[in-house]
């Protein structure tokens, strides 16, 4: 936990980020009121997650999850960000699947790639052997003769 209040407060350039993206272009805005901002956005994420975790431990789990979240934000009377909440949480899966299909296909691809070159590794040994059989029987024969 965090042991001063300050502590709790988001970094100031994502609240900055956050405003630019909010505001028109041309709109700016004083330190003291962007301040304020972060420092209601950090208790509104504290409340929010206060809310989530006690519908998590209502289902005797000690992780939050999405669900969680959302439940918080209709008992919290944030009914009308929960669609996009959604929409977001389904855009966010869709992503993470993606990326897990390509890091599988990409393991995929090189597991394959080494075992070609384990394969041409091998059959390069046994070349390599077939030829030290020759070379040493042409010395038995040069020997011999």
């Amino acid at each position: 936990m965090a042991e001063r209040p300050e502590d709790l407060n988001l970094p100031n350039a994502v609240i900055t980020r956050i405003i630019k993206e909010a505001l028109p272009d041309g709109v700016n805005i004083s330190k003291e009121a962007r301040s304020a901002i972060s420092r209601a956005a950090s208790v509104f994420v504290l409340y929010a997650t206060s809310c989530a975790n006690n519908f998590a431990m209502k289902g005797k789990r000690k992780t939050l999850n999405a669900s969680d979240v959302l439940s918080a934000m209709e008992e919290m009377e944030f009914q009308r960000f929960i669609t996009p909440l959604k929409e977001a949480l389904e855009a966010y899966r869709r992503e993470q699947k993606g990326k897990k299909e390509a890091s599988e296909q990409k393991k995929k691809d090189k597991d394959k790639k080494d075992s070609e070159e384990q394969d041409k590794s091998r059959e390069e040994e046994e070349e390599d052997e077939e030829r030290l059989d020759e070379d040493d029987q042409n010395e038995e024969e040069e020997i011999d003769n």
